[in-house]
Formats: structure tokens, sequence, C-alpha cells
């Protein structure tokens, strides 16, 4: 081959990969709305839910067992079917698209609302782990000995600030033999026991165990977090986006939302990942 035929050559595979010019931009790909739906579904109504259980139990129900009486029913089974009709009100023409869809229509919904319901918890569980730290340390204090960020073997009953939010109500953590067993695992926390973050002050009444409980200030400020905006927890919100209770039309406060929340601070403070 030439000279001239080797620096032609050159100069075609410079022209068809030039290293010094942007590639092509990839397309953006539309998100489906199911998606969107399911990440306010995870937050407001059922964490970790089964979609694909729920749908095809769901969909028996409108279908085959339509005219089965209501008490032939469990109270779990009830209660999920509640959580369904719940979800088809929420979601513009899912019912439709469930009951004309193809075979694996049932497969490819619970899959995007699976992808919305994870992705949200995710998010939040990112965006919250700076900022629980900073709302449990005294202003102009700090965590003696500190947390760090991204560490959570010292957390739990072995740090004195976060066993003393993680202490069963009713329990005193300033007693040291009771201290000692919380550590030790001696004393096991059941699951019927509330945390005393969850009350306001952290101050739980025996004579009244409900009042104050989801109360506290910490809860408050990571629900706002959440659903307004990061930056109205300590201000008016001056997010130039639209926070998710915006977003997807919440107008109040759901029981399951205030579960979410405390489970996502509660993550915070253990010494192991769970969820």
């Amino acid at each position: 081959m030439s000279m001239d035929e080797q620096l032609e050559s050159c100069g075609q595979r410079r022209k068809q990969t030039d290293a010094l010019q942007l590639g092509p931009r990839k397309r953006p790909s539309a998100t489906d709305p199911l998606v969107h739906y399911g990440r306010h579904f995870g937050r407001t109504v059922h964490a970790l839910c089964n979609f694909q259980a729920l749908l095809t139990n769901g969909i028996l129900r409108m279908g085959e067992l339509a005219e089965t009486p209501e008490e032939n029913f469990t109270a779990e089974e009830r209660r999920e079917h509640r959580i369904f009709q719940e979800l088809l009100k929420s979601v513009a023409g899912l019912e439709e698209r469930l009951m004309q869809g193809g075979d694996n229509v049932v497969d490819v919904v619970a899959e995007l609302l699976t992808k919305g319901a994870s992705g949200a918890r995710g998010d939040d569980t990112k965006s919250l782990k700076g900022s629980v730290l900073n709302w449990i340390t005294p202003k102009g204090q700090n965590l003696v000995p500190p947390l760090a960020r991204n560490v959570k073997i010292d957390r739990g009953f072995h740090h004195e600030r976060t066993g003393a939010l993680l202490c069963p109500a009713g329990l005193d953590w300033s007693n040291l033999e009771t201290k000692t067993k919380l550590q030790s695992g001696e004393i096991i926390v059941t699951g019927d026991q509330w945390p005393v973050f969850l009350y306001a002050d952290y101050h739980y009444d025996p004579e009244d165990p409900w009042n104050g409980l989801f109360r506290s200030a910490l809860l408050v400020c990571a629900y706002k977090h959440v659903f307004t905006s990061p930056s109205s927890v300590d201000r008016e919100p001056k997010a130039t986006r639209s926070g998710n209770a915006r977003i997807h039309g919440m107008t109040r406060v759901t029981l399951p939302s205030i579960a979410y929340i405390a489970t996502q601070v509660c993550l915070h403070f253990e010494s192991v990942h769970f969820y």
C-alpha cells in the first residue's frame, strides 16, 4: 500500500471514530407512570408489598371469587384486598389494563410497581443518612464518640445516643443494669415495644401510652424531609422542584406513611442492616 493510500485509510478511520468529538446523545427513555405510582404507594400505603401476589389475588377476587361472601375470607385476605382496591383507585386505568391485558400483564405491572417502590425506599434511605445524624446531634456539640455516616457497627445499643433513642418505652436507659442487658441481648426487644424516639420530647407516659406517640420532632423532620423537601425541615420550603406530597396530590398524613418514616429513621439507628 502506498503512502497516499495509508494516509487516506487513516483519515477514513478518524472520521468514523473521532475521539475529540462528543459522541451521539442517548435518547431519553420515558419512565412508565406505574413506576411513579409505585414510589408513592410504597411510601404511603405499603412499603414491602409483594405486587405479584397482590395483583394475582386481587384479580381472582374480582373474577372467579367475586360471588364469594366477604366472611369467607380471613382478616388478612380482607386487608390485602382493601390494599388492592386502594391501588386501583390511585392508578388511573389500572383496572382496565389488568382485566384486558395479555397473559403477562400482571408480571409487567408488578415489576414496574416494585421498581418504583424499591427505588423510592433506596433513595430515601440514602437521602436521610446524613440528615438523621445531624438531627440527633445537639446543636453546637459533637456526638461522643462520633458516628461515621457509612459505618453502622457502633450504633444501636452500642452507642449512648442511639441507644437512648432506641430504648423501649417504659425502660430506663439511664439505669446501668437495663443498659447493660440491652447491650448484651439479655433483654430482647420485641416488635410490640415502641422505641422512645417515637414520642414527643422522647417522653413516655405509662399512664397514657398513646400520649405523644408518633409526634417526636425527629419524626416530623424526617417526614418533611421525604414528603415536602429537605429544605422545609428548618424553614419554609424554597425548593425549585415540587415535593413528593405535592407531586402525588397528597393532602393528609397516612398511618402507613408514618410507619414508613419511623422505619427509615430506625434503620439509621440500628447497628445492623435490615428492611
